[in-house]
């Protein structure tokens, strides 16, 4: 079995990267790992005419920020760290993984095929293929599992198949 003792959890925010913030923080509790969530801001150039002026780093990250640290950690996971990167998300989580010696990434993925993922890219696709660890994407949510009190107490009883008597 891998040992885990760093997972690496990057996120845009999007419903995707809730899914695997869920599965990231239920294998942290589960492995006893350092959580570590990452965000990646991608500066915006902004054109003006033929100049082309970037936006002040903190005012782009401040949002970012607040954002990052508003994700609902579980109160059983002590070790989580937020971490707030600018650059290419692609090159940012690869150094970043690198970096703390991720035993895994667990990211979400839009699951984008075809002329979306050729035109828009595929940031887990990217990082798949060039990460120093495995890496866990999550496209689909999971489904929500039964409570236990609300579970039969009686085995089912199987349905006669058609044509047959019961015996």
């Amino acid at each position: 079995m891998l040992p885990l003792r760093t997972i690496l959890h990057p996120t845009d925010f999007s419903e995707r990267a809730r899914y695997a913030f869920r599965l990231a923080c239920g294998l942290a509790r589960d492995y006893g790992a350092r959580l570590i969530v990452l965000h990646v801001v991608e500066p915006p150039p902004v054109v003006y005419g033929e100049v082309v002026l970037v936006p002040e780093p903190e005012d782009l990250r401040a949002s970012e920020r607040q954002q990052l640290h508003r994700l609902p950690v579980p109160p059983e996971l002590a070790r989580v760290e937020r971490r707030l990167e600018e650059g290419s998300a692609v090159t940012e989580i690869l150094r970043v993984a690198q970096e703390v010696r991720a035993d895994l990434i667990v990211l979400g993925t839009h699951g984008r095929t075809g002329l979306g993922r050729l035109l828009m890219g595929s940031t887990a696709e990217q990082v798949m293929r060039c990460a120093p660890c495995p890496v866990l994407t999550v496209k689909t949510p999971f489904p929500e599992t039964v409570p236990a009190e609300t579970t039969r107490a009686e085995p089912a009883k199987a349905l006669p198949v058609r044509g047959t008597a019961p015996a």
